[in-house]
């Protein structure tokens, strides 16, 4: 009896150890299982660095953008370089948002498709084959899914030469591409409202 509840006694302690090892573990990877956290309902903006003159803040437990004190577009541009990798994010756009992912920019000062490969949410542009979906420059994208007015989700797959752009579960935009090796990535405001409540990153 004494040797039972001796056990018992251990199995608690050792259940409580693991539970706490276990908290401490999501606090550096999102649920989603070996995914470095960038932004969360939890974090600030100090992973970022700001370009541009929007109005970037968190509200709601959201990233938000909304108002350009000048025609140029804005952007918050992480601290850290990548090479390859797989993003995961949430996007809120509205109808004439003008947004997207810049990734492996190569000069932070020169944001573009010049010098980034640009992953674009822009449901209103003028020519629809590099609007939301496309890669610019690089992957046109036929037909254009829509996504204002909605939460959707957003993978983006950069892994060598290999380029991979989904939305909502599907693919809308690939290539194979040897212009950008590596560098920053830039979350754009443009137009309209943008907001981001979660941003991951796992390195490939």
């Amino acid at each position: 009896m004494f040797n039972k509840s001796i056990y018992k006694i251990i199995s608690i302690i050792s259940f409580s150890l693991l539970t706490a090892c276990s908290s401490i573990q999501t606090t550096k990877s999102d649920n989603r299982g070996g995914w470095d956290i960038i932004f969360d309902a939890n974090s600030n903006l100090n992973e970022f660095t700001q370009y541009g003159s929007a109005n970037w803040r968190i509200q709601d437990g959201n990233i938000q953008a909304d108002l350009l004190s000048s025609k140029t577009p804005a952007y918050l541009i992480t601290k850290k370089s990548y090479s390859n990798f797989k993003l995961y994010a949430e996007i809120w756009v509205d109808h004439e948002t003008n947004s997207g992912f810049f990734l492996r920019c190569s000069d932070i000062s020169k944001m573009g498709a010049d010098t980034c490969y640009e992953f674009n949410i822009w449901d209103s542009r003028p020519d629809p084959s590099y609007g939301t979906g496309a890669i610019v420059d690089v992957a046109k994208v036929n037909p254009m899914p829509k996504v204002g007015g909605q939460w959707s989700t957003i993978e983006i797959t950069a892994n060598n030469d290999l380029l991979i752009f989904k939305i909502n579960g599907v693919v809308t935009a690939s290539s194979s591409n040897k212009l950008h090796a590596s560098g920053n990535i830039g979350l754009q405001f443009g137009s309209g409202i943008v907001k981001f409540r979660k941003v991951l990153i796992q390195n490939l």
